[in-house]
């Protein structure tokens, strides 16, 4: 009988003690493009965008018909240019965003993020979007907006 308690007693201890701790990742991971929009006639004022829409090409849209005055679209981390379209009341823009990544380990729950740097902007049209202004050329969160678009 004092055996089978001492296997019980052993085989119970090497079962506990081979459980790994169930780690849950509460750290922020890989930061989201954040764009504030501005009124083109007076730049220090947040002017909200009716209908706005935005996707990348052959992709569903990220943002759908939403009223907003900023957005966090999120970017390529196995690139380093990501490029989306941007509408407003049927007239479409597209934002080629480029950046360096920076993979960056935070914890064994949470792995790795990526820190964008030296952001970039440029477009090939503009329909309704008339100025970009890069406010932060660092995302390594999403405190901040790190883009201002007039329109």
């Amino acid at each position: 009988m004092k055996k089978l308690y001492v296997l019980l007693l052993i085989g119970f201890t090497v079962s506990f003690l081979s459980c790994e701790i169930d780690d849950i990742c509460i750290e922020p991971t890989t930061p989201q493009l954040i764009i504030r929009f501005y009124d083109v006639a007076n730049p220090t004022v947040k002017k909200s965008i009716s209908n706005l829409n935005v996707w990348v090409n052959d992709k569903d849209s990220i943002i759908k018909n939403k009223a907003t005055d900023s957005i966090a679209i999120p970017l390529k981390t196995d690139s380093n240019i990501t490029s989306y379209k941007f509408s407003s009341s049927n007239l479409i823009d597209e934002i080629t965003f480029s950046y360096q990544r920076n993979e960056v380990f935070i914890s064994r729950s949470c792995g790795y993020k990526f820190i964008y740097q030296n952001l970039n902007i440029s477009s090939s049209s503009s329909n309704w979007i008339k100025q970009m202004i890069i406010i932060n050329p660092t995302i390594e969160n999403e405190k901040n907006a790190h883009i201002k678009i007039m329109h």
